[in-house]
């Protein structure tokens, strides 16, 4: 559990406001509050003797009241500040991930399809994952490649929430409706509930809680469930419309709606990936382009208890909304870091793959087909599963497998009565060797 503030007291307020016309304090005031520290770590800020933890929380907390901008949901109250990280980190957001010009080259055009499956095959995965979905991202994407039907629930997950995402590809222009929500969570929830009729529906009783599943502690109680229709209408409302009393930067009104979802708890089931998938949506209904090539599940995956721990520090302190913005907007950062290293690291290989290319009587997609094989030894390619790779046709992945096949490339193996594959030739390596070290001669 997260420990919970103090009580603040006019004693301390008293000693804030002194505080607060001390410049080192002031300083110390400012720092804390770009990192949006909580009461957890502020208490092992005071150092002085000057004054207490609980002298330095009040300042802070009075400095931040004099920022927050209030939301109300339903009967709730947030509220939430824009530090100068949260400025900061919006503006470099609104030039790369939302704007037309560097952000349109980060992503060279004829690659934008191949790196629009890799990023939507690793959201499915790791925001399963966060939600307790068990497996590897190898056997996952190999699922999702070659169209496998799942074998287990956190493959059915995985496989509902790529669906999912493809969905709302398509809808970015669409107004959120309580129907489309629901809609949402029945394509997540698909076949993975122990009631299947709990799919596409809002809870209908309030035995539900969020537990710290180390002890099974109750963390956060959600609204009476008769308050759902009420307060789903208002997040319909918040997503599709802007005119609030103040102006609130897309990012962080996505980042709002995630959290607003999490926090209803409107289903027996798929919350969080419903939270996550509706912020994809908002922001790409924003014109925020680049979010679908952003991984940002596969980050909370690595740091869950802060993502945790962020929903914690919001409600235990008085619902400030900045803690888990700061936390998202943090994830965001580093998934665009990611996604920047990942197109670098396959530009490199592109130059690589360029030997591949110069082999005479095939094609690129063939030269693409011939370096899979040539990374992967023991790879087994079936047609489904190139058509899928490569977003092409059937008929096409057929006829690029086969010729390589009367070229002596690949072999065809037989898994079953049904189901070939296609295996490196017994030759391969050598006719490779040969062919691209022939190649780079002329290089």
């Amino acid at each position: 559990m997260i420990e919970l503030p103090p009580k603040l007291t006019k004693k301390n307020f008293s000693k804030a406001l002194s505080m607060l016309k001390d410049t080192a304090c002031l300083e110390k005031i400012r720092t804390i509050n770009n990192k949006y520290l909580y009461w957890d770590k502020v208490k092992y800020q005071a150092k002085s003797e000057d004054f207490s933890s609980i002298d330095l929380w009040t300042a802070i907390k009075l400095t931040r009241s004099l920022d927050y901008k209030h939301i109300k949901l339903g009967k709730y109250k947030f509220s939430f500040s824009q530090t100068d990280y949260i400025q900061k980190i919006l503006h470099e957001f609104d030039l790369n991930i939302g704007g037309n010009l560097g952000a349109q080259k980060l992503i060279p055009e004829q690659e934008k399809d191949k790196y629009l499956i890799s990023s939507i095959m690793e959201e499915a995965i790791a925001s399963s994952q966060i939600e307790g979905a068990v497996t590897t991202r190898k056997k996952a994407k190999e699922m999702l490649r070659k169209n496998d039907k799942p074998r287990s629930k956190s493959e059915q997950m995985i496989l509902n929430n790529y669906r999912t995402i493809q969905t709302i590809v398509g809808w970015k222009s669409q107004a959120l409706t309580t129907e489309s929500l629901l809609n949402i969570q029945k394509l997540i929830s698909n076949n993975t509930l122990d009631d299947k009729e709990d799919e596409g529906k809002f809870r209908t009783t309030n035995d539900i809680y969020v537990v710290n599943h180390i002890d099974s502690e109750i963390v956060h109680t959600p609204p009476d469930y008769k308050e759902i229709p009420t307060l789903i209408d208002e997040i319909c409302n918040f997503f599709n419309n802007d005119n609030h009393d103040f102006f609130i930067h897309p990012v962080i009104k996505g980042i709002i709606l995630h959290f607003m979802i999490g926090y209803i708890h409107p289903f027996v089931d798929g919350n969080g990936r419903t939270a996550r998938t509706l912020f994809y949506w908002y922001l790409l209904s924003k014109g925020y382009w680049l979010t679908e090539y952003l991984s940002i599940s596969r980050l909370i995956v690595k740091s869950k208890n802060q993502y945790e721990s962020a929903y914690l520090y919001t409600e235990n302190d008085d619902n400030d909304l900045t803690y888990f913005i700061n936390y998202n907007l943090k994830t965001m950062d580093k998934a665009y870091d990611a996604l920047r290293e990942y197109i670098q690291r396959k530009i490199d290989e592109k130059k690589y793959f360029t030997n591949f290319q110069r082999i005479q009587f095939i094609n690129s997609r063939q030269a693409e087909i011939l370096k899979w094989f040539y990374d992967e030894p023991h790879l087994l390619l079936t047609v489904k599963e190139v058509e899928t790779r490569l977003r092409t046709s059937n008929q096409t992945a057929r006829t690029d497998l086969q010729q390589l096949l009367s070229l002596g490339y690949l072999e065809l193996i037989q898994i079953n009565k049904k189901k070939q594959a296609f295996a490196r030739g017994a030759d391969f390596e050598n006719k490779i060797n040969e062919k691209t070290t022939h190649n780079k001669s002329y290089m």
